[in-house]
């Protein structure tokens, strides 16, 4: 179950680390960062789970920002907006449950 668990985060991470890319950060950074938050997943910590939450949370609030933006542009030029949208829209969905899923239970240790 603990794998199982943290299954949804790794990959959100990934997609994360694809957004920096994405916001213009270099590969040589977002790679490695990716990778290394997606290892310490699996590490058995609550602290380091509850922060790799947060920054889970943070991330969909990104997603959140990244569809605004692309929504907008898609507005000012005219062009259909509404997959783009329900597309990121997800993203975000997904981000934000992998986070959820990360928050420590009660009957974990």
């Amino acid at each position: 179950m603990f794998v199982l668990r943290r299954l949804p985060a790794a990959l959100a991470l990934l997609m994360l680390g694809a957004l920096s890319l994405r916001l213009g950060l270099p590969f040589q950074a977002a790679v490695p960062v990716a990778l290394a938050l997606t290892v310490l997943l699996f590490v058995p910590r609550v602290l380091l789970q509850t922060t790799l939450a947060a920054l889970l949370w943070a991330g969909a609030l990104a997603w959140v920002g990244m569809a605004w933006l692309r929504v907008q542009e898609r507005l000012a030029e005219g062009l259909p907006w509404l997959r783009l949208a329900a597309i990121l829209g997800a993203v975000t969905l997904f981000t934000a449950w992998a986070a959820w899923l990360l928050h420590p239970r009660k009957t974990e240790g």
